[in-house]
């Protein structure tokens, strides 16, 4: 019997881009190749999210503009839900909003109060190729909308609104990787 490995226990870190760095801004591009290479990119990006401590990490937050994304993430029953999605897209996202606060790995050590549905729907598939359907409430379809808001070139400042957008993006300049020039933030 194989033994299944921890997502991320064989890749490496990668460098992770931050506000400011174009490929966040970047429509990503469908993935047409699967194999080693996409394999490879997805237990990076696993290790990755993990060394920052994050619960999910967009393909284009590490420099490669292809449609995929990885979480580890509890939903507010606590329940951890832990994958990949190869080419997602978001079917559904409904429910009550919620104002919650939401951080990124690409804008570091800040968060703000942004609206989000409780109940969120991904399909897409895995890096074999299998089609899959990712169902989150609560926390985990925060992480679910955040992700794919990623691959078509959004960050959750973006969304964020009134006060806190200017509060926001006042700690965006002040930071010390705080982007010369992105004239959304």
């Amino acid at each position: 019997m194989r033994q299944r490995l921890i997502p991320g226990t064989t890749g490496l870190v990668r460098t992770m881009s931050l506000l400011g760095d174009p490929v966040l801004r970047s429509a990503c591009a469908e993935v047409t190749a699967f194999g080693p290479e996409l394999d490879r990119l997805i237990e990076d990006m696993f290790a990755t999210m993990y060394a920052a401590q994050g619960v999910g990490l967009a393909a284009n937050q590490v420099g490669v503009g292809q449609r995929v994304f990885v979480y580890d993430c509890p939903d507010d029953d606590d329940v951890r839900h832990v994958g990949h999605v190869v080419n997602p897209r978001l079917v559904l996202a409904d429910g009550d909003e919620f104002r919650g606060p939401e951080g990124c790995l690409s804008l570091p050590g800040l968060e703000a109060g942004t609206v989000r549905f409780d109940r969120a729907v991904v399909e897409g598939v895995t890096s074999d190729g299998s089609p899959v359907r990712i169902e989150g409430t609560g926390f985990f379809a925060r992480c679910l909308q955040h992700e794919c808001d990623h691959l078509d070139g959004t960050v959750y400042a973006d969304r964020v609104t009134g006060l806190r957008a200017r509060r926001l993006r006042r700690a965006i300049r002040k930071a010390p990787w705080g982007p010369a020039g992105d004239d959304r933030d």
